[in-house]
């Protein structure tokens, strides 16, 4: 009934296992990926004919893990899984990014690829695994897919280069990069890092890149096993209409290439457009060719006028030479009321960002495979349409939005404080304003510098600037600061962000079959230099944290009880952090190792919850002095509560250094009292010995007062 095919391979210390032939043989291909107890199932469908009407690759690629998969069941109402978490979409990318360019140009039959993580041991990241998943999947289908892929992670631990670490290795590691290519060149990079060197960043790909080749060739191995014959599938010939549309619109085009406004530029080529359409369109005559082929033919004239230009003067659409950043502002404190606020302006892409701080109330949950942990540290990129001038759906972050949040992220992570010694929860936010270009690295920029102006520590600022590549047989171009048509028209999307002392983000995207270790560290040499720069211009605005937080951020006070004493402070039902919560105004945070987060933007309210606190979970100390009231006067004595809840008696014997005949002529209910701690009786009770500050001379008091240390 099954026709089983396996390939299995040792990778990384643990074996990896392909399969297919039995599991949902109804897909155009389907393979089954284990690494360890990891198990990902990848399935692949190709429509088979052509999306009508559109002018791109319908290429979809949806990555999903199953609770079930490490033994969960989800959380919420439903109790199934709902809409896709960041971790799923990021992932989704990681697989679409070093596929997509390896199908050939002018395929445009709907593909949609599947990764769904069936198993999950807790040690190997499925990310991975679904990606090998998908391009053996791909592979095996019979679709025009110019592969396989391979992809590994890289770790940095004790100075080693370590393939595929652990998680648990994750957290000691001094890089987090993923890796993706071909046998002969790399297509895709994903990282972050502990600002390390460009040469050190340039050694973790190439070794990833050596790393993935064993699982190549399982893959090929596979396929020779079980490969579908392949789709036939020759792209159209336009090379006449490209000829022909060369001899009416080469000159016009090259014009508005040489407008350096980008608003301006644009409505030359639309100009250039419509005069080409009207030239194979013409009214009352029966067009030669359909629409589509005509706006594929134009695009890909653009990208060749633009190409030609860069390598032929080495000059650039906006007039620059390749490594020239365009103008910089960077400006601080824009709004009154925030914690931290920043805008960054370079060229025409702007971003406007904002830090908050908050306490451990408003730490995110993570419902992860792996377990639910906090996330004190959260960064969200908007991009409204009106920022490329354009009209356009407003509604929640697409993957785009949540990709470049996660660039940006993964840049200024490393350089936070630990969150032992600045206990805030972190919210950035990215708005941009205006686009053209590199947002992603202007949020780096923008967000380093508002989390300064909020008064967060950082390490160092942070800086990221986006490099592009023009290739065109031997001869190619690396571009620093890309605009937005250098990027949809050249070869590669190169986005590095660090400090002044390494890198500490690398994304890489290629749209060609891949590109050589030369060409990367040409792009990362010239990289550096240009972030150099741009932190230069940021230190026009602010150069390190402000000394303080922000007038209106709040303060938080750190402190540590015994962990007997907090159930204590918890009181029944909550009953007594509500009462300290409801009469002082401050936020409390309590921790399982009894860490105590005392949190307002009122100092009084902090003291006063901290004393309250300690108050009630620290032990009075035998020998000290303390001031105590009265709440109740019997014949033998008063008892006293002197210590927060803390309540003693202090025998008649003990009210004064005279001879007392009745408690009441010494002191009442309410009277404010000074006590010494003399100890416990056989029964644990406590015992003090008072002076009646009402009654006591003002020697005594003086005295009483320098002994409270007062």
């Amino acid at each position: 009934m099954f026709d089983v095919q396996r390939v299995e391979i040792e990778w990384g210390g643990r074996p990896l296992v392909l399969e297919t032939g039995k599991i949902a043989r109804q897909a155009d291909g389907a393979v089954l990926a284990t690494y360890g107890e990891t198990t990902v199932l990848a399935t692949v469908v190709a429509a088979k004919a052509p999306k009508p009407g559109v002018d791109f690759f319908p290429l979809t690629v949806n990555y999903q893990e199953k609770t079930f998969a490490a033994g969960k069941i989800p959380g919420g109402f439903f109790k199934r899984e709902g809409r896709p978490s960041e971790k799923e979409t990021l992932t989704s990318r990681l697989i679409d990014r070093p596929i997509r360019p390896l199908f050939p140009e002018g395929f445009r039959c709907e593909t949609q690829v599947v990764t769904t993580v069936l198993s999950h041991d807790l040690e190997n990241d499925p990310d991975i695994v679904a990606l090998v998943a998908a391009s053996a999947a791909l592979t095996i289908s019979g679709v025009p897919f110019m592969g396989p892929v391979g992809g590994a992670r890289v770790g940095l631990i004790d100075g080693e280069f370590v393939l595929n670490p652990l998680l648990e290795q994750n957290e000691s590691s001094k890089l987090d990069l993923v890796v993706a290519g071909t046998q002969d060149a790399v297509l895709m990079v994903e990282s972050e890092a502990q600002e390390l060197s460009e040469e050190t960043m340039l050694g973790a790909v190439m070794f990833g890149h050596r790393g993935f080749q064993p699982v190549i060739d399982a893959i090929i191995q596979l396929a020779e096993k079980s490969a579908k014959e392949p789709r036939e599938f020759a792209p159209a010939d336009l090379s006449a209409i490209e000829t022909e549309m060369l001899g009416i619109a080469e000159a016009e085009l090259r014009e508005a290439y040489k407008n350096t406004v980008k608003q301006e530029r644009y409505a030359a080529v639309d100009a250039v457009k419509a005069k080409v359409l009207a030239h194979f369109f013409p009214e009352g005559e029966e067009p030669r060719f359909d629409k589509e082929k005509i706006g594929a033919v134009f695009k890909e004239l653009q990208a060749k006028i633009v190409r030609w230009n860069i390598l032929d003067t080495g000059s650039r659409i906006d007039g620059r030479d390749l490594k020239t950043v365009r103008p910089i502002v960077s400006e601080v404190g824009v709004l009154p009321r925030t914690h931290g606020s920043a805008v960054f302006t370079r060229g025409e892409t702007q971003a406007l960002v904002v830090a908050t701080l908050g306490t451990g109330d408003d730490e995110q949950f993570i419902d992860a495979l792996e377990g639910t942990y906090k996330e004190t540290f959260l960064l969200h990129y908007n991009f409204p349409p009106y920022s490329v001038g354009e009209t356009g759906r407003m509604g929640s972050p697409g993957r785009r939005e949540i990709g470049h949040g996660k660039l940006a992220w993964r840049a200024v992570r490393p350089v936070l404080p630990n969150h032992h010694e600045f206990p805030y929860t972190l919210r950035v936010v990215s708005e941009i304003t205006e686009s053209n270009g590199s947002s992603s690295m202007a949020t780096v920029c923008g967000s380093s510098l508002s989390l300064m102006d909020a008064g967060v520590p950082l390490k160092r600022p942070v800086a990221g600037i986006a490099m592009g590549l023009i290739l065109e047989g031997d001869r190619y171009a690396v571009l620093s600061d890309i605009l937005g048509d250098e990027d949809h028209l050249g070869d590669m999307d190169f986005k590095v962000a660090g400090t002044s002392e390494g890198v500490t983000s690398l994304q890489m995207d290629i749209k060609i079959a891949g590109i050589t270790e030369e060409i990367m560290k040409v792009a990362l040499d010239q990289a550096k230099g240009g972030r150099e720069h741009i932190l230069g211009e940021m230190a026009k605005a602010l150069t390190s944290a402000r000394p303080s937080l922000g007038e209106h951020a709040p303060r938080i006070e750190v402190i540590q009880i015994p962990t007997d004493k907090i159930r204590e402070v918890i009181g029944s039902g909550g009953k007594v952090i509500r009462e300290i919560v409801e009469k002082t105004g401050a936020k409390i945070d309590i921790s399982d190792d009894g860490t105590v987060k005392v949190a307002s933007s009122d100092g009084k309210a902090i003291t006063a919850a901290l004393n309250w606190i300690k108050g009630i979970a620290a032990e009075p100390e035998v020998g000290a002095i303390y001031q105590g009231t009265v709440v109740k006067a019997v014949d033998f004595g008063a008892f006293v509560n002197f210590f927060g809840a803390k309540d003693g008696l202090v025998h008649i014997s003990q009210l004064s250094s005279q001879r007392v005949a009745k408690t009441q002529d010494v002191v009442k209910e309410g009277d404010k009292v000074w006590v010494k701690l003399l100890g416990f009786d056989e029964r644990g009770k406590v015992r003090l010995s008072m002076k009646v500050v009402d009654q006591a001379t003002g020697e005594e008091i003086k005295e009483k007062t320098e002994a409270a240390g007062e």
